[in-house]
């Protein structure tokens, strides 16, 4: 056999490929065969200051090798969720959940039309609700979400999202989730964060809808939390009940406590929209190597709301957002979301 005869066809196979190889490429950048430009991972979202910072801070902190490299496992985000999440005006949701609850509780023990602030709220006075104290919302939470069983808390959350409807949108709360924070959430998961729920409201509450709304899994949520006790049910079942007794106030300085208590690592990136997401911010911006803190500003009276009382804008018990804190975030090179002005739409129904 002749091997030089073989050797030299080899070679010449091996140059045909590489000339149908570069021949291809040529093709590729001329227009040819056009590449495919990667997907925009968050297409609701305006080419604005926040994307951009966004962007920079998840491929900065997943390039190996990088000055700003985060280890998967610590790559950790916060999320408020009232108001940073989904809607919260002109009531927070789980307290208009209470409100509804209460109605049904005095069915059953009518002496609560008798007894304030139970009596304002059952009135369903709209002017007078508003003006209640924080203490006395307190007592128609701690009425209307203790003394029962875990699993039917659940049951009966569960069961009032497939019912209740946002009075302006006519749909229901769980379609009030902002788009713009679902893709950013799925951003960030997608490039190897751990997205967690660090919110005020009730952490059993928020665990019974975080998973199909937000993707986030309840151990992935921390909240406002009272205790349990075990015990037995009539047929010798183990049962946890809810009690009135506070484990942890999950707002303001509880948001990082919280997140020491039962996540265990800092965040690299933290997102709120009020007062009581500051300590969060502050404790995430605080740690070693590139942080994200974020604040969304809610400027759009026409596709949602505009509260402040931040740079002229209406004040508010809920989900306040004061001057003092919109110059601190400027100061500290917080990145301030204009909910107006970087978002192109709000819900995912638009």
């Amino acid at each position: 056999m002749n091997h030089a005869w073989l050797a030299g066809i080899a070679r010449r196979r091996s140059i045909a490929t590489l000339l149908l190889l570069a021949s291809l490429a040529v093709s590729l950048v001329s227009g040819g065969v056009h590449a495919q430009a990667p997907a925009d991972a968050l297409p609701s979202w305006n080419d604005g200051v926040p994307k951009q910072a966004i962007q920079q801070f998840v491929e900065a902190t997943t390039s190996i090798g990088g000055a700003n490299f985060v280890p998967p496992e610590e790559r950790i985000a916060t999320f408020d969720q009232d108001g940073t999440l989904w809607v919260e005006q002109p009531m927070y949701t789980q307290v208009l959940y209470c409100f509804d609850r209460l109605a049904e509780l005095a069915k059953l023990k009518p002496e609560l039309w008798q007894i304030e602030p139970f009596k304002t709220v059952l009135s369903g006075d709209r002017a007078a609700i508003v003006k209640l104290s924080l203490p006395e919302l307190d007592k128609v939470l701690v009425v209307t979400l203790t003394g029962m069983t875990v699993e039917d808390f659940r049951g009966e959350v569960r069961d009032w999202l497939a019912r209740a409807k946002d009075p302006r949108w006519k749909r229901p709360y769980t379609d009030l989730a902002y788009q713009p924070m679902k893709e950013l959430l799925a951003y960030l998961r997608t490039n190897g964060f751990k997205t967690y729920i660090v919110t005020g409201g009730g952490q059993d509450f928020v665990r019974v809808y975080a998973e199909a709304v937000y993707g986030i899994p309840p151990e992935q949520v921390v909240g406002t939390a009272t205790g349990v006790t075990y015990s037995y049910d009539g047929l010798g079942n183990p049962i946890l009940t809810k009690d009135p007794k506070l484990l942890l106030n999950d707002n303001a300085a509880g948001k990082p406590e919280g997140i020491h208590f039962l996540i265990g690592r800092r965040p690299y990136a933290a997102f709120g929209n009020s007062t009581g997401d500051r300590q969060m911010l502050e404790y995430t911006a605080a740690g070693q190597g590139l942080r994200l803190s974020m604040l969304l500003f809610h400027d759009d009276g026409q596709r949602e709301y505009a509260y402040g009382p931040a740079q002229g804008l209406s004040d508010t018990k809920v989900g306040t957002f004061t001057q003092d804190l919109y110059d601190d975030a400027m100061k500290k090179g917080w990145t301030i979301v204009s909910m107006k002005a970087d978002w192109k739409r709000i819900f995912a129904f638009e």
